[in-house]
């Protein structure tokens, strides 16, 4: 679900790629939007603008989405897929397969979660960014991040917690090899561009972003980490470790693990 949403045409290309554009759904928050014409193909709709300011309306998407996957699988549908329009499920290029096919290879669970990799800005080294060219081309160190370790793929009806951080009643099942790309810090000048529209201050948006671009500040001063390991040691932390007041969330307790993102992963998006 989107509002005037800088990063769709991006995702429409990405997920359009890997899964056609007739499996997309895309809604559009507030009747007063239009849809692109990338969007050709896809399944859009528009529906009354979400009232509220930034947590009410987060748990009011995740709402609505769980209850329009819960219509897919009604209609057949074996696994859905709910993510914002900043985040990319990723299958490592190492491994050699689409994500269809990837997500088709995993044993059998109610829920499955690609690592979360949070794309920074590296403010000593890295300008603005391009949208019309391939971010990962431009940006090279990532975040290891908990709250972007998220469920985003289901295989029976289920209900999201607020921004699909969690799946109600159950626990996380994070794919070696698979990875939740979130870029909504690739760019503190677009960040900064957000924030000072006037309906993102109504809701209390502006507050999000400014935490955000004191994390890219504080995060550009830390050193990079060869990827290898530290995903595979990072996993395993999120795999087993949960925040006391959330059993069904994965936690590092704080500790911050920076990664040097591979070549491989250059062309991606």
């Amino acid at each position: 679900m989107v509002r005037n949403d800088r990063f769709l045409k991006k995702w429409v290309e990405y997920y359009g790629t890997q899964l056609e554009k007739s499996h997309l759904y895309v809604y559009f928050d507030g009747e007063d939007q239009e849809i692109p014409d990338f969007c050709e193909g896809v399944h859009t709709r528009l529906i009354p603008k979400m009232q509220g300011d930034v947590v009410a309306t987060d748990h009011q998407r995740s709402r609505f989405i769980s209850e329009r996957a819960s219509e897919l699988f009604s209609e057949g549908a074996e696994m859905v897929i709910a993510t914002d329009a900043d985040e990319f499920l990723i299958v490592d290029p190492a491994i050699g397969k689409t994500l269809p096919e990837f997500l088709s290879s995993l044993p059998e669970q109610s829920c499955w979660s690609g690592l979360g990799v949070d794309v920074l800005q590296h403010l000593p080294t890295e300008g603005k960014i391009d949208f019309d060219q391939p971010f990962l081309s431009q940006r090279f160190r990532g975040f290891l991040y908990s709250r972007y370790t998220k469920p985003s793929v289901i295989t029976r009806p289920l209900i999201w917690g607020g921004g699909y951080h969690r799946v109600k009643g159950e626990n996380y099942h994070i794919a070696p090899g698979l990875y939740l790309f979130h870029f909504g810090g690739v760019d503190l000048e677009n960040l900064r561009e957000i924030s000072s529209l006037a309906e993102r201050k109504e809701n209390g948006w502006d507050r999000h972003q400014r935490k955000r671009e004191r994390t890219i500040s504080r995060l550009s001063a830390l050193q990079a980490r060869p990827w290898e390991p530290t995903v595979e040691k990072v996993r395993k932390i999120q795999t087993f470790c949960r925040p006391v007041t959330a059993w069904n969330k994965p936690t590092t307790f704080g500790m911050r693990y920076i990664v040097a993102i591979p070549e491989r992963f250059r062309t991606l998006l």
